[in-house]
């Protein structure tokens, strides 16, 4: 089966790739819809920005924004998830009806686990070298990625399934960018270990590679020329077994894996 596609809105001043675009409530809420149109399954919606020159933004900012493209997106029965490692802006999700949190710290925080606990909400895990924050320029170690992913993983499913969470609420994120270090290689054993991540732990995987730099640096192309190189790794993760993508181009990746689909009969 194909994966899933999440749709990117930023919904922020400084995103790398459109920080502005979609500040307003109604550009949000009219670029989500369009998304959906071009084959997006979730909405995934980030009320800040994660790049290393990203400006902090409070919880009460990202309610502020999230709120009533939230509520407009759920009215239309819209899947949402919310793109936060705050708990604040993670409850209000929830009471908002979120179907998805994505945290890119992976839900570090135990004071929000009775909470998670009680919603049934799909939780995506992350795993990134920076521990806790945004993303930082750092090195890492290419041959340990993968390794060091799978710990990280294996103590965060074991602290919220003891805090009563099911594991099945469960979706695996490894990381991409700098999320991963400086080097676009430690990217590259992240894709090429994507299986191996998911035959480990038996849950689903979600990749996000669009437009990020590593596949830039890689090029030489800007992030607006970035769109091919988004698609070759889009489809690659999605042949090692990526359950859901996550992109800014939701039409491009659906007709590339309807393609690949086909190829695969």
């Amino acid at each position: 089966m194909p994966p899933k596609i999440l749709g990117i809105v930023n919904i922020t001043e400084d995103s790398f790739s459109d920080g502005g675009r979609y500040l307003a409530a109604d550009r949000a809420i009219e670029h989500a819809v369009d998304l959906v149109a071009a084959g997006a399954d979730i909405i995934d919606l980030g009320p800040a920005s994660s790049h290393p020159d990203a400006k902090p933004v409070t919880a009460e900012e990202e309610i502020r924004r999230i709120a009533p493209v939230m509520e407009a997106l759920t009215a239309r029965g819209i899947a949402i998830s919310v793109d936060s490692f705050l708990p604040q802006t993670q409850r209000c999700a929830m009471r908002l009806g979120a179907a998805f949190l994505n945290d890119i710290q992976g839900f570090p925080d135990a004071e929000i686990y009775p909470d998670l606990a009680r919603n049934s909400c799909r939780l995506i895990v992350m795993h990134a070298i920076q521990g806790r924050g945004i993303a930082t320029r750092m090195d890492s170690d290419p041959d340990t990625i993968v390794e060091r992913a799978g710990d990280f993983f294996q103590r965060r499913i074991a602290a919220l399934e003891g805090a009563g969470i099911g594991r099945e609420r469960l979706i695996l994120d490894p990381g991409m960018g700098f999320f991963l270090g400086n080097q676009p290689e430690a990217s590259l054993r992240m894709l090429r270990g994507l299986k191996g991540l998911r035959e480990r732990f038996g849950l689903p995987v979600l990749v996000s590679v669009s437009r990020k730099s590593f596949l830039r640096a890689m090029t030489g192309q800007t992030i607006e020329q970035s769109g091919a190189a988004t698609l070759a790794a889009e489809l690659f993760a999605a042949s090692q077994g990526a359950d859901f993508i996550r992109t800014h181009d939701a039409a491009s990746l659906r007709d590339g894996l309807k393609v690949w689909s086909v190829l695969l009969e």
